[in-house]
């Protein structure tokens, strides 16, 4: 039935959406990086003409510019959100963070990864990934400074915890989520200098989908 609706909709010019189009582009590069966004290869991977691509991106310029506001929307909003979210404890505004790097917690490690690749290729590119490693950077020393650390250390911790989690992506470590989940407590102990209460860690299992 949906094979037939696809067909209908192409028969009548169907010229798919934006978010297609995107999607596409996004699994594009996830899969064999950014040479391969391009627009005959996304129309192909598609089943449309390569001229509906146009009615949703002027060029392949602003569909590479689309992927970067993706994956700022996607990882960076999301962890900034995650170091404001109420905490009665640093631990358990730690534990608010870690949250985020873990499966279905929203933060994608395979497109950060893929977007610190492509910065490799592009200063435009690297000068995004600058910004929005700055921009989470700021979101966890306010989290310290919210609980009263000093400035220096503040800075010192937010770094510590911070690239850690991008040292996870970067090594693109293999590591079992059970034996991850064990080691939370001892993170979170050295990255703010309070081990978590047990009631902090019955939270974050539930949210984590680990009772």
């Amino acid at each position: 039935m949906a094979d037939a609706l696809d067909i209908d909709e192409k028969a009548k010019g169907w010229r798919g959406s934006r978010e297609v189009w995107l999607a596409a582009a996004r699994e594009a590069f996830l899969e064999s990086g950014i040479d391969a966004v391009k627009i005959q290869p996304l129309a192909s991977r598609l089943g449309l003409s390569r001229t509906s691509f146009y009615w949703f991106f002027e060029d392949r310029d602003a569909v590479l510019q689309a992927l970067l506001d993706d994956w700022e929307d996607t990882n960076t909003r999301r962890m900034v959100q995650a170091s404001e979210a109420f905490a009665e404890t640093i631990a358990e505004a730690a534990l608010n963070v870690i949250a985020v790097f873990l499966p279905g917690g929203g933060f994608e490690s395979r497109l950060d990864l893929a977007v610190r690749g492509w910065a490799h290729q592009s200063d435009t590119v690297a000068a995004s990934v600058n910004r929005a490693d700055e921009t989470r950077l700021a979101a966890m020393r306010t989290m310290f400074d919210r609980f009263g650390f000093p400035s220096g250390e503040a800075d010192v911790r937010a770094r510590t915890m911070y690239l850690v989690q991008i040292g996870y992506i970067s090594m693109q470590v293999q590591e079992d989520l059970g034996l991850r989940l064990k080691r939370i407590p001892d993170y979170v102990k050295t990255f703010t200098g309070q081990a978590p209460t047990q009631s902090e860690l019955d939270r974050f299992h539930a949210r984590v989908g680990m009772v």
